[in-house]
């Protein structure tokens, strides 16, 4: 399960903002998590709480925001909505996509004291 290294990552990710930015606590950190990230919300939520324990992070809300995946297609130039990597464009049946949203994990925002 690679949630769990995951999360020791943003754990690590927010000490270090705690020590540049002076606070001693986090109540709320919101993740933006793509649809092509490999990265299951549910499994991230179980292992946060894990690895929170006992941390600066310890009994905050994790907030996921789900961000859909976008590509462009070389063939025919359209920006289409896919579901997983390798899809096909839906307007001309290229396979020629490049992903361009929705591939990525990352902290957007957090709510401390």
């Amino acid at each position: 399960m690679h949630e769990m290294s995951l999360c020791e990552s943003v754990l690590q990710v927010l000490e270090q903002q705690a020590q540049l930015q002076q606070f001693s606590r986090i109540k709320t950190v919101w993740l933006e998590v793509g649809a092509l990230s490999a990265v299951e919300p549910e499994a991230l939520r179980f292992c946060f709480g894990s690895v929170a324990q006992g941390t600066l992070a310890d009994q905050a809300r994790l907030e996921i925001i789900e961000i859909p995946g976008l590509a462009e297609c070389a063939a025919c130039t359209a920006r289409v909505a896919v579901q997983q990597l390798y899809d096909v464009c839906p307007n001309c049946g290229s396979f020629q996509l490049r992903i361009i949203d929705g591939d990525q994990m990352r902290i957007k925002e957090l709510e401390v004291e």
